[in-house]
């Protein structure tokens, strides 16, 4: 059990007092995958693209094979790429899986990956942040939705721009869509980006070095992903690293895809009958449920340094059948992907170590693991060591203003037991300088990540929030367009309607 259910009944007597607090294990709705794929071909004042259009076409039609809901964008002008990738945000947050696919000019500018629609027109190197849109805005784009995050660049080309001289470039363009920096133009490929834990980047080449355009039709690269992506049954980050082999041998090793970010959580697959691993909530019985023959993959993986391979390792190994469990081989997984920096991996042995299960009762040990994973951003570890604070837990001097501080970081990161939680401390008046706004805006924020608690709360028992934060919510559904009544903090079957939307509901 994890420790926020553990813990809820303390928090509602000590600090909620009229609020109920949730506990994990409710599963999140079904929702649907979604993919945009963009292709850029034609330009009108750069050297065109020979294969783009067609490996974006292709790409499409592979993904919808997959179950995916596809937007295809081909040759778009600046404003339509824009409200295009805008378009596609807010479609992804209800979605399991959000994923984009790109195909066209891509340079690199002191750091920042520009990706080039076909009515460019760039005059000098200053102009490149008005024209363009950002790797960050497609990172953006995809960040809330509720599973699994991926982005392709097929874009690693060489830079139509290159010739010109290196000079200062001045900041251009609207913010909320651009962003120009200073510096200079590279020859050729982008840079490494830096993705959050739980979003996969994924290159045609390595940061630096340019891609093949290819011949026959479509790219190296196209033409791996075409072949790889609808393999059944193989878990997807081994699927990216057939992409990679796959364009290793067709290319003669002159160019190598390359991966930036973690996959984080439960195993995914994007077809076979394994597809239905991706319905359960918990990482354990995820993991546990693979085959055979994708532990022995798992393994293999593992002993070349994969660290996802090491969880996905490390929670089998904690599968309750008494055949399967295996608890120090967990310690030695989750020890192992730790030494790699992997926080999730910290999060877990700490677990291990406080509890005694698979190695000695270490609580300093557990504290010190708890602390790192929550320091590198990982939001269980952080919401956990907010109640290891409120209660003063495994050494920890009680702190409730530390705690409560834990939990709002926590419910900034998207955690979802966590965001529901700090709307109810806000609620509750016991957070200086946040009102009824901000309660809302997390509850907002946890309907739109697919917390069904939150929708049952809030149908059911909408009165554990006082007027104004049930006014608030109504007005941030207005806003983003799910609610049409009035803001009178009533939650009748249209507020009820709204949030059910909201959540990613049908309602016919």
């Amino acid at each position: 059990m994890k420790r926020t259910a553990r813990i809820s009944a303390a928090v509602l007597c000590l600090l909620f007092l009229s609020l109920s607090v949730l506990v994990p294990g409710t599963a999140n709705a079904a929702a649907p995958r979604v993919a945009l794929v963009i292709g850029m071909a034609r330009y009108a004042n750069i050297p065109a693209l020979a294969n783009t259009e067609n490996d974006a076409r292709e790409i499409s039609k592979t993904l919808r094979a997959l179950g995916f809901q596809v937007e295809t964008a081909i040759d778009l002008p600046l404003k339509d790429l824009v409200e295009t990738v805008n378009r596609f945000s807010v479609t992804a947050e209800t979605a399991d899986i959000a994923m984009i696919y790109y195909a066209g000019h891509g340079v690199e500018l002191s750091g920042e990956n520009f990706l080039i629609p076909v009515d460019v027109n760039i005059r000098k190197p200053e102009d490149i942040g008005s024209q363009a849109i950002t790797l960050r805005n497609l990172l953006e784009a995809v960040e809330n939705a509720r599973k699994l995050r991926v982005v392709i660049l097929d874009s690693c080309r060489n830079n139509p721009f290159a010739t010109w001289p290196v000079q200062e470039v001045a900041k251009a363009g609207d913010a909320t869509y651009v962003t120009g920096v200073a510096g200079e133009l590279r020859k050729g490929g982008l840079a490494a980006p830096s993705p959050d834990k739980g979003m996969l980047v994924v290159y045609a080449a390595k940061e630096g070095e340019v891609a093949l355009d290819g011949e026959g039709g479509h790219s190296p690269f196209a033409r791996a992903l075409i072949s790889e992506l609808p393999t059944p049954n193989v878990e997807i980050g081994m699927v990216f690293r057939r992409v990679r082999d796959a364009v290793l041998i067709a290319t003669k090793n002159k160019q190598e895809p390359h991966f930036y970010g973690s996959l984080s959580g439960i195993p995914y697959f994007l077809g076979g009958s394994d597809i239905n691993v991706a319905a359960l909530s918990d990482r354990t019985k995820a993991w546990s449920a693979l085959a055979a023959d994708q532990e022995m993959q798992l393994a293999s993986l593992a002993e070349d340094g994969n660290v996802r391979a090491m969880l996905g390792l490390g929670y089998m190994s904690l599968n309750p059948e008494k055949s399967r469990f295996k608890p120090e081989r967990a310690v030695a997984m989750f020890s192992a992907a730790a030494k790699n920096g992997e926080p999730e991996a910290m999060f877990e042995l700490a677990k291990l170590y406080e509890k005694g299960i698979g190695t000695p009762q270490n609580l300093d040990e557990a504290l010190r693991l708890y602390q790192k994973s929550a320091e590198l951003g990982f939001a269980d570890a952080i919401n956990d060591l907010g109640f290891l604070y409120y209660q003063g837990g495994i050494g920890l001097k009680r702190d409730p203003q530390k705690a409560v501080d834990l939990f709002l970081k926590a419910a900034d990161l998207r955690h979802p037991q966590a965001m529901f939680n700090a709307a109810a401390l806000i609620d509750d008046g016991v957070v200086a300088g946040k009102g009824p706004e901000d309660a809302a805006r997390y509850l907002y924020a946890a309907l739109r990540s697919g917390v069904k608690d939150v929708l049952e709360q809030l149908t059911n028992r909408p009165n554990q929030f006082k007027p104004e934060t049930r006014k608030a919510l109504q007005a941030e559904l207005a806003k983003n367009n799910f609610y049409k009544g009035s803001i009178d903090g009533a939650f009748g079957q249209g507020t009820q309607r709204s949030m059910r939307i909201a959540y990613g509901e049908t309602t016919d």
